[in-house]
């Protein structure tokens, strides 16, 4: 199994069984409180936040690691730039007309720290709540909205597919990679221009896959008449449990803590 962003992995832990509105609830207030963080120790707090809700999940921390695998090259970029182009008091070294500063260095760190955690954080929600599910809490946290005429149910479903699809398109590029490397193709060879170049036979396959998909989708809702969610009943109703405002109170709690003591 190759986990990615969007991929549901069944199991029957204390996150699994958890109402979607409340994990929605929580991945949103901690991704809003690591925006407020802005110390080591308040970093590293998170991320013991995190480990244990991998473990109240029971998956393997592998699966969360692999997640953000693909955001490696990001993270580089980020913190790249952000030591050359970020300003500081505290000169460490100085290479021509580059200026390496002391807080350039944290703050690069900071960055990739707070990418990793986010990213942990989205991943752990979707391996953990079913397309549908996802759906179905999306909806009724927005239904409110409602009242001022918000397509809450579009949005959610749109949501959930572009999140279902995200695995599916992992998948179909590394396919398209592998069989145009037994045609001969190298992708890790040569300069930039190159490797850019190379990457034209793997992103227009991808795209028409990517239409064709669409294309399905769309006729097979329409075969089953599918109008929307006026009138939609469902075969799971979502229902309230003791676990659910334990959960909730227990990660508001300690986001909060975290705050107050690292800022």
């Amino acid at each position: 199994m190759k986990p990615a962003i969007g991929q549901y992995i069944p199991g029957n832990s204390f996150l699994h069984r958890t109402d979607p509105r409340i994990k929605i609830l929580m991945t949103v207030i901690y991704m809003v409180a690591i925006m407020f963080i802005d110390s080591f120790i308040g970093y590293a707090a998170s991320g013991a936040v995190l480990v244990a809700a991998v473990i109240a999940s029971r998956l393997s921390p592998i699966y969360v690691l692999k997640s953000v695998k693909p955001l490696i090259f990001l993270i580089l970029l980020t913190i790249v730039l952000n030591i050359f182009f970020y300003g500081g008091e505290t000169l460490w070294a100085q290479f021509w007309i580059i200026k390496i500063y002391k807080e350039a260095i944290l703050f690069s760190v900071k960055m990739a720290l707070r990418i990793l955690i986010l990213v942990a954080g989205a991943s752990l929600l979707t391996f953990t709540t079913s397309s549908i599910a996802l759906t179905d809490g999306l909806e009724r946290l927005m239904s409110p909205l409602e009242f001022i005429h918000f397509p809450a149910h579009d949005i959610a479903m749109m949501m959930s597919i572009a999140l279902r699809f995200i695995p599916i398109f992992s998948d179909e590029a590394t396919r398209i990679m592998d069989a145009q490397k037994s045609r001969g193709a190298e992708f890790d060879t040569g300069g930039l221009i190159k490797k850019v170049k190379g990457l034209v036979p793997i992103i227009i396959p991808l795209i028409v896959s990517a239409f064709r998909r669409a294309e399905d989708l769309a006729s097979a809702m329409e075969a089953r008449c599918y109008r929307g969610g006026k009138g939609r009943t469902r075969f799971k109703v979502l229902k309230f449990t003791w676990r659910d405002p334990l959960a909730f109170a227990i990660i508001t709690a300690l986001l909060v803590c975290i705050i107050v003591f690292s800022l």
